[in-house]
């Protein structure tokens, strides 16, 4: 088994900052196919693009960029890869104490403090959001360490008061996930990434988890709040909704590609979880990759 454990992720700020800002071109952010954790709060810009995300259990395919804020010690992996197609992608992190915990405790700092708590579970924010608050990132790249920081806690403080947006993962999520639990639950989704292909075993993923078929399924619910067998459809179906989008192969193919067995079974899952045929799903998204 390949990546087996989850890669514990070193973040030093950039030069002469409180807090890490990258900027990669296209397809650069080698890191990003990692299934990585730190205890830095993560922002993720994609200016334009396709892509498969898995932050947490929660799993989806996004067909026109990303703007995303993860929390401190949320496990998260694939933003990007040579398919996507995306212009750039700027990263931000930062610790959540990174300008002083007395400073986060100011009445005109607390939205702050209010948004790093509600990223926890991570959050995708909309299209409106997405467009006003990536031009302000993308500036940073040309601004000075001081004007930098400006724009970052208006950046923060515009996300806090943005109604546009989606938190991705139950309440309980990050809550259960305590450090201990990471390597653990990363074993498991890193085992889910690489075969969710192939017949997937629960008593050979119990026993990868040291753990009894019957408490394995109770404690991945515990954490994820999904069944295994939600979770991994969940992931299949997104992975065949990345396939609808950058390949010219037929339906049937790309569920079997996904790893299901049974068509009909396939069609009903897809139009559970998207709201839409698999045919209809990719007449949609045509235009998109003209």
């Amino acid at each position: 088994m390949k990546n087996s454990k989850p890669s514990f992720e070193i973040i030093e700020p950039s030069f002469g900052s409180s807090f890490y800002y990258s900027k990669y071109e296209e397809n650069l952010n080698n890191k990003a196919h990692v299934w990585h954790y730190h205890p830095e709060i993560e922002m993720v810009f994609i200016n334009g693009g396709t892509g498969k995300r898995q932050i947490g259990s929660y799993v989806s395919y996004y067909t026109d960029g990303d703007l995303i804020l993860i929390g401190s010690n949320l496990p998260h992996c694939g933003f990007t890869n040579t398919n996507t197609g995306n212009k750039n992608e700027t990263v931000i992190q930062m610790k959540p104490d990174f300008l002083g915990s007395s400073f986060l405790e100011l009445q005109e700092i607390k939205c702050i403090s209010d948004l790093f708590d509600k990223a926890r579970g991570g959050i995708a924010f909309g299209p409106e959001t997405k467009k006003t608050v990536g031009r302000q990132i993308e500036m940073m790249d040309n601004q000075q360490p001081f004007e930098r920081l400006l724009t970052l806690l208006n950046i923060l403080k515009e996300l806090d008061s943005s109604g546009d947006y989606k938190i991705l993962n139950a309440s309980g999520f990050a809550m259960e996930m305590q450090l201990q639990d990471n390597d653990r639950i990363n074993m498991v989704f890193n085992y889910i990434k690489d075969h969710f292909q192939e017949e997937l075993n629960l008593m050979v993923i119990a026993e990868m988890a040291s753990m009894t078929v019957p408490s394995f399924c109770r404690y991945f619910k515990k954490i994820t709040k999904k069944t295994l067998t939600q979770f991994v459809n969940e992931y299949r179906i997104v992975h065949a909704s990345k396939l609808l989008a950058e390949k010219q192969i037929s339906i049937a193919n790309i569920c079997y590609e996904s790893g299901f067995n049974n068509f009909s079974h396939f069609n009903k899952l897809f139009k559970e979880f998207t709201g839409k045929s698999a045919s209809q799903y990719r007449k949609e998204l045509k235009s998109v990759f003209k």
